[in-house]
């Protein structure tokens, strides 16, 4: 996997992935481009990928990016299916951070400008949690809720980190936090673990912070539970392996003047 080179004017790249969204991704760009606006905010983009979708969201894309300058799309070539648009985002980002959000407005904008907020604070990764106090979930299914708390208490204890919600896909990187992970051995909702879980394994700093979550209006989430299985126990597994057996060969070489600590880093959490 190679990165797209860098666009100095580019802080912060929103990146989107979307397959038959055209009725979610009207209100959920404009609230992301709205909150940014209130801000008075210019050094972001918003990328979304557009995944194979056979409704009108390309159709959709290419009327909001009219209205929007800070908006464009990129369309994923096969294979397709979420973990290939995150990784196709990955490519195609051109910020010096990246901050993977969902199409169907699930993560709140107000969250957005937090995790945008910490990055230029100087924190390499932020991780939101569902499940901490003032965070906010609004109609979870109650199934879906039950295997997700049970597989982060597992990675929690497994890995003994402060964080309990690595699973949730909502989360932000520096660009050379990104540089530091390749390369990306998932391809489906699993790249979603391996993300952060190879970041705090190989030493980058993160700030945990609560975040609302809202279960979508439009269409139907691309999450099976039957990808709660197999595939995340490979991810884990193949990250615990490397903690366990690899000592500091994929850890940072140095750390960044001006940086949070790990300290910073256990404090937040």
């Amino acid at each position: 996997m190679k990165l797209t080179p860098l666009d100095p004017k580019i802080f912060f790249s929103v990146v989107i992935p979307a397959h038959n969204e055209e009725k979610s991704l009207p209100e959920t760009i404009g609230a992301i481009a709205e909150a940014f606006a209130k801000r008075n905010i210019s050094d972001y983009e918003i990328l979304v990928v557009n995944d194979n979708s056979s409704d009108g969201t390309e159709a959709v894309l290419v009327s909001l990016e009219k209205k929007i300058p800070f908006l464009r799309h990129v369309n994923n070539r096969p294979p397709h299916g979420f973990g290939y648009a995150l990784r196709k985002g990955i490519e195609s980002f051109r910020g010096q951070s990246i901050c993977f959000v969902m199409a169907d407005l699930s993560d709140h904008p107000r969250d957005i400008l937090a995790y945008y907020d910490s990055l230029k604070a100087g924190y390499e990764c932020v991780f939101g949690s569902r499940f901490i106090r003032e965070s906010k979930v609004i109609d979870y299914p109650i199934v879906k809720l039950w295997l997700n708390r049970c597989a982060n208490l597992v990675i929690k204890y497994l890995f003994w980190i402060k964080h309990n919600d690595i699973t949730n896909a909502f989360k932000a990187y520096r660009r050379e936090v990104i540089e530091g992970l390749l390369p990306i051995v998932a391809c489906h909702f699993n790249l979603t673990v391996e993300l952060p879980l190879k970041a705090i394994v190989r030493g980058y700093t993160f700030r945990k912070i609560p975040i609302s979550w809202t279960n979508r209006k439009h269409g139907v989430s691309k999450l099976k539970i039957e990808e709660m299985g197999s595939r995340y126990l490979f991810i884990v597994l193949y990250v615990w392996l490397e903690k366990m057996l690899t000592g500091e060969d994929y850890m940072r070489r140095m750390r960044v003047a001006n940086k949070p600590t790990e300290e910073d880093s256990a404090k937040s959490a």
